[in-house]
């Protein structure tokens, strides 16, 4: 795909952004994690209020792989004139734990415990879209890991990384958001 499908792309998905918000859990409940994020794609849920702060949206969810896009702005900069990498550490640790919330069934849900990323190119508000895609290396039970990469339409390499995240059962009795007890 060029950078100008990824540029339409975008624009598209920015028309989508006008309302985010989070799901609630019961809805969050009814779903496997694929379903859940295969209808915050095509609008049927709302997209959570990150990507509209961070510019960046999901574009493809499957079994086992997630791609997320996003186009660094100025806004992200850090004071030495780049885009900041907790920008780049967001969507790779986006990409990389929704691909383990497509191996979730109904009822389940995951935090991610540890991330690993690595930066091996600078990126600026000249740089683009681009797009993490995360894929799982182990779906565990309790425990899974996946990794991911964040390159350009050229294929040019920006980020890489993995993560570690904890898999459990969706609280039952929630009053609120995520008050158990």
């Amino acid at each position: 795909m060029t950078a100008k499908a990824w540029i339409k792309l975008e624009e598209d998905a920015a028309m989508r952004v006008t309302n985010p918000g989070v799901t609630p859990l019961e809805e969050m409940r009814k779903r496997s994690g694929l379903e859940f994020l295969r209808d915050i794609a095509s609008g049927a849920l709302p997209l959570p209020p990150i990507g509209k702060t961070l510019n960046f949206f999901l574009v493809e969810a499957e079994e086992g792989r997630v791609v997320f896009q996003g186009t660094p702005t100025f806004d992200f900069y850090n004071p030495i004139g780049t885009v900041h990498g907790g920008w780049a550490a967001t969507l790779l640790d986006s990409c990389m734990a929704c691909a383990i919330q497509t191996t979730l069934k109904k009822g389940y849900g995951y935090t991610t415990a540890e991330l690993k990323v690595n930066m091996v190119r600078p990126m600026s508000d000249k740089t683009g879209p681009v797009r993490a895609e995360g894929k799982v290396i182990h779906p565990g039970r309790q425990v899974a890991t996946s990794e991911g990469r964040l390159v350009g339409p050229d294929g040019k390499l920006y980020a890489h990384g993995t993560t570690t995240c904890v898999i459990f059962e969706l609280p039952k009795n929630a009053i609120g958001d995520w008050v158990i007890e």
